[in-house]
């Protein structure tokens, strides 16, 4: 439970209406908390669904799946699953979906867990700690060029190019980077300046993380079921905490708020559009100055149509 405490949910009110409405209980109908963490959504939408409601929650997270067991409610279950796997749903099954994407608190700070160059611990950075490889046993082999490429494409790193030349460099002369220390100190040898405030090692520890587990990917993958699984009028709810992200959700909800056009046959009919934009919502200074971790989040809406 002290996990759970230790974790403060971010745009909690804002996204759980936006989820099921403002109005009275959620109907009788299936929603989904695609990235459960540490609950919090997911007890607040427990709390506003009616007797016939039901909650899927997915999460990769071993702990985050521990922490959803204390929920006894018999309208909830936890799949330890990552969220490309609501493809799995009947089609049009589910009234609403929340994806919140933000790595949580508990994870952030366990040294244990290698997602922050703020402690020191073994550089895994896995959000599924029972399965594939660690950021450590990725970086004992990657060649030059492609630990640039993952910098680069995942981090927005200026210094992806030299950074991946120490790394290289320090695993031919002393051996494969283990520790998160060791890595933050690599990169601040490396970077010489960076934006005022900012950690020399941010953006490589966001690029490693993104890249170890597939983030990007699996959002794509994700939007792209929910499109298959929500009912007609079924809300779409995103909560995303850097560009890469929310770039990947505002094209998704565009591409999909109109109409398209096939260009090799211009006489065909166009296919429908199969989301309306409902807008986006940024965390009120009162919340960012309670939690300096939500200044970064941005929330989008869409609601699916019926076509």
């Amino acid at each position: 439970m002290a996990d759970a405490l230790q974790h403060t949910t971010v745009l909690l009110e804002e996204a759980v209406t936006a989820l099921l409405g403002a109005a009275g209980p959620a109907p009788a109908g299936t929603w989904v908390d695609a990235t459960f963490g540490r609950g919090g959504h997911a007890r607040l939408i427990l709390q506003r669904l009616g007797p016939q409601g039901r909650l899927v929650a997915y999460d990769k997270d071993p702990e985050a799946v521990a922490e959803a067991t204390r929920i006894t409610d018999a309208r909830f279950s936890i799949r330890h699953q990552g969220f490309r796997e609501l493809a799995d749903l009947p089609a049009g099954s589910v009234a609403g979906v929340l994806m919140d994407l933000g790595v949580s608190s508990p994870q952030i700070d366990s040294p244990g867990r290698g997602f922050s160059f703020r402690f020191d611990g073994p550089l895994d950075m896995r959000m599924d700690i029972t399965r594939g490889a660690s950021v450590a046993d990725w970086l004992a082999a990657a060649e030059t060029g492609q630990i640039a490429e993952v910098l680069r494409d995942y981090g927005e790193e200026r210094f992806a190019g030299s950074i991946a030349k120490a790394i290289v460099a320090q695993r031919e002369k002393r051996g494969a980077l283990v520790g998160t220390a060791e890595l933050a100190d690599l990169v601040a040898r490396t970077v010489k300046t960076r934006e005022p405030g900012q950690n020399p090692a941010t953006r490589t520890f966001q690029a490693f993380r993104i890249f170890i587990n597939a983030e990007l990917e699996e959002l794509q993958q994700a939007l792209e079921a929910s499109l298959t699984v929500l009912c007609p009028g079924g809300r779409l709810v995103v909560i995303s905490f850097h560009s890469l992200e929310d770039r990947i959700v505002k094209r998704f909800i565009a591409k999909h708020a109109r109409e398209a056009f096939d260009r090799r046959a211009p006489f065909a009919a166009p296919q429908a559009m199969r989301l309306v934009a409902l807008g986006r919502v940024r965390p009120g200074a009162a919340e960012v100055a309670a939690n300096p971790r939500a200044r970064s989040a941005t929330m989008r809406v869409a609601e699916r149509t019926g076509a």
